[in-house]
C-alpha cells in the first residue's frame, strides 16, 4: 500500500481510474465527451462500442482496449485542437493522459508538453484537496524510494 507524501514539481501524477468508480462517475460517458466531432460520428455514444485489438509498438503484445481510448489516443489526440489555448488546464492535462497511455508525468513533464501555466501552478491545480477528473499522484511505497 502506498504512502502519501506531498507532491512536488517532480511528483508523478496520472489518471486513476478507480477514483472514477469511487466517486460514483462514468469514465465512458467522460470518454465520449473528449471525442473529436468526426470521432462522434463513428462512436455516437459511450455505450456498446467495441473492444479493438491493439498492438503495442514497443513489445508487439496484443492487447484488447476500449474502442473510444483507442480512438482518443490515434486520432483525436494527434489534431491540431486537440489541446489549445482555449482547454481548461484540468481538460488539458487529462487529455495529455489520455493521449500517452496514462503513463505517469510531473508537473515539469506536463508544463513541457502542454505550455500552459507554470509547473507550480500545475501542481498547485491537480495536488490540491479537490481531484479533478481523477488526475492523483502515483502511489509510491517509501521503503521503494529509500532504495533509489
Amino acid at each position: 500500500m502506498g504512502k502519501w507524501i506531498k507532491p512536488d514539481v517532480n511528483t508523478k501524477f496520472h489518471i486513476d481510474f478507480d477514483w472514477w468508480e469511487k466517486q460514483g462517475r462514468s469514465l465512458r460517458v467522460f470518454l465520449h465527451s473528449q471525442l473529436c466531432p468526426q470521432c462522434r460520428t463513428v462512436y455516437t455514444t459511450y455505450r456498446d462500442t467495441e473492444l479493438i485489438d491493439w498492438v503495442d509498438p514497443e513489445t508487439a503484445e496484443v492487447h484488447q482496449v476500449d474502442g473510444l481510448w483507442h480512438a482518443l489516443r490515434t486520432h483525436c489526440s494527434q489534431l491540431p485542437d486537440y489541446i489549445d489555448e482555449r482547454t481548461p488546464l484540468t481538460s488539458a492535462i487529462f487529455r495529455v493522459f489520455l493521449a500517452n497511455n496514462n503513463t505517469p508525468l510531473s508537473p515539469v513533464e506536463l508544463h513541457e508538453i502542454i505550455g500552459k501555466r507554470s509547473p507550480e501552478i500545475i501542481l498547485r491545480t491537480i495536488a490540491g484537496k479537490q481531484v479533478y477528473k481523477g488526475i492523483k499522484p502515483v502511489a509510491t511505497n517509501k521503503n521503494e524510494d529509500r532504495k533509489k
